[in-house]
């Protein structure tokens, strides 16, 4: 197993990860069409003998071929050195639109079907990929607890989910740990939810840290997008806010070039350097790529650096996802007090 990569504790509960994560989304959808198979595989070993052993999927990825490809991937010895997260709550209907259920008995029967998928006899963080916004948390949270005593899943995380609603579920059943966009350009999250996090003793587990790749690679990044790569409709990639947004990958790229690394590592550094209770999950689907992401773990940053980085914020222009609706900025739920069915 590789050694150059640190191990950390991820909320109070107990779970121990890898301080790097590798989100696998793209391997299946949302960034162009699913790549090959075999070499999916390749990489997620490559990725677990480097020491990279969190591993993050859902069972929309793809839809549910994510997962499959993942129970692949880990069948026999690996399943051991692994953390496998996953996550349940959001479907699309015929017609593309998202859809977001809470429900106990969805919530149960998504979990049976991620464990079939991934071939496991237990998940390691099970997540609300979103938050069902008609269903009180607790009657959500209920279930997963259930879930818990029953060995069918470990830890209980939340995705894009606001301060209140993960103070009211942490109440039912600890959480440990809570994922939302958290990157030098996505900065949202650090008024209310990451505080939030800490007082309560919850990891944080940052997606896109690398700007959906727009910090690898910058403006270019648009060129070379194939149909149907979900970031063409990202706001802050939109012609336009590009153009002002270049300002912020030519500033990182100054600052890369006088430390004597490359944009994505001082990205990613500046991820890694909010503090031991983080481990972001850069996606990627070479291996190439994952090699350069690792790289991040060495680059050391000055306070006088963080700042510098820090500040640039300031200069993007556009949203960070598609459907900031769906984000925890909208994912506060009714009262317990409000609901009729059993809990």
């Amino acid at each position: 197993m590789g050694t150059n990569v640190p191990r950390i504790k991820l909320g109070s509960q107990g779970l121990e990860v890898s301080k790097q994560g590798l989100g696998c989304m793209g391997m299946s959808m949302a960034y162009g069409p699913p790549k090959p198979e075999p070499e999916m595989i390749e990489l997620i070993h490559h990725a677990v003998n480097s020491g990279v052993t969190f591993l993050d999927t859902s069972d929309v990825y793809g839809p549910r071929t994510n997962e499959i490809l993942l129970g692949k991937a880990l069948k026999g010895g690996m399943r051991k050195s692994v953390q496998i997260a996953t996550k349940f709550g959001v479907t699309r209907s015929k017609d593309g639109k998202m859809e977001i259920h809470g429900e106990p008995a969805y919530v149960r029967a998504a979990c049976e079907a991620s464990l079939e998928r991934l071939q496991v006899d237990c998940i390691d963080l099970y997540y609300a990929h979103r938050i069902d916004t008609r269903i009180p948390i607790e009657v959500t949270m209920g279930e997963l607890k259930k879930l818990v005593e029953e060995g069918k899943i470990k830890y209980i995380g939340l995705s894009e989910a606001s301060a209140s609603t993960i103070r009211r579920a942490h109440a039912v059943h600890p959480i440990t740990a809570v994922q939302s966009e958290w990157s030098l350009w996505a900065r949202d999250v650090e008024e209310e939810i990451i505080p939030t996090c800490r007082e309560l003793g919850i990891g944080i587990v940052p997606h896109s840290p690398l700007g959906r790749g727009f910090f690898s690679t910058g403006p270019k990044l648009m060129e070379n997008l194939s149909d149907g790569d979900f970031r063409k409709m990202i706001p802050r990639l939109q012609p336009g806010n590009i153009e002002a947004n270049k300002v912020v990958y030519e500033r990182i790229s100054e600052m890369a070039k006088e430390k004597g690394c490359t944009p994505s590592r001082l990205a990613l550094a500046w991820v890694h350097y909010q503090g031991d209770d983080v481990s972001p999950i850069p996606g990627t689907t070479k291996i190439d790529n994952f090699n350069e992401n690792i790289g991040a773990l060495t680059v050391k940053l000055t306070s006088e650096e963080m700042s510098r980085l820090s500040a640039l914020a300031d200069f993007v222009k556009g949203d960070r996802h598609v459907f900031m609706y769906s984000t925890w900025i909208n994912s506060d739920t009714p009262p317990l007090s409000s609901w009729k069915g059993e809990y």
